[in-house]
């Protein structure tokens, strides 16, 4: 068996966006409970750049670069999200917060 014409990086892509995945989970959760909806901006901003490092770099660092700025984007969506799940009792509230 002649394994010299196989390619990894679609594996390597995947692991990396389950890591990133994994990594942007309880991130969200932290953003929502200590700073609120708000911190949406940040993770969008953060994104906005990571889209900008992604087009003006070398393979390697632009698709990792690229997967990290959509998860960011995604990251926005499930922050509000997790507003609401907080707001109906399924997540916990920050005590030192005030909820709408």
């Amino acid at each position: 068996m002649d394994f010299s014409n196989i390619y990894v990086s679609g594996v390597v892509i995947g692991i990396i966006s389950l890591i990133i995945t994994g990594v942007f989970h309880p991130i969200v959760i932290k953003l929502e409970y200590y700073y609120g909806k708000k911190s949406w901006k940040l993770l969008f901003a953060i994104g906005i750049l990571c889209v900008g490092i992604s087009l003006f770099s070398s393979t390697h660092i632009s698709i990792f670069t690229g997967v990290l700025a959509f998860s960011l984007f995604w990251s926005c969506i499930e922050l509000f999200k997790q507003h609401k799940r907080v707001l109906l009792g399924r997540a916990k509230k920050n005590p030192n917060r005030n909820y709408e």
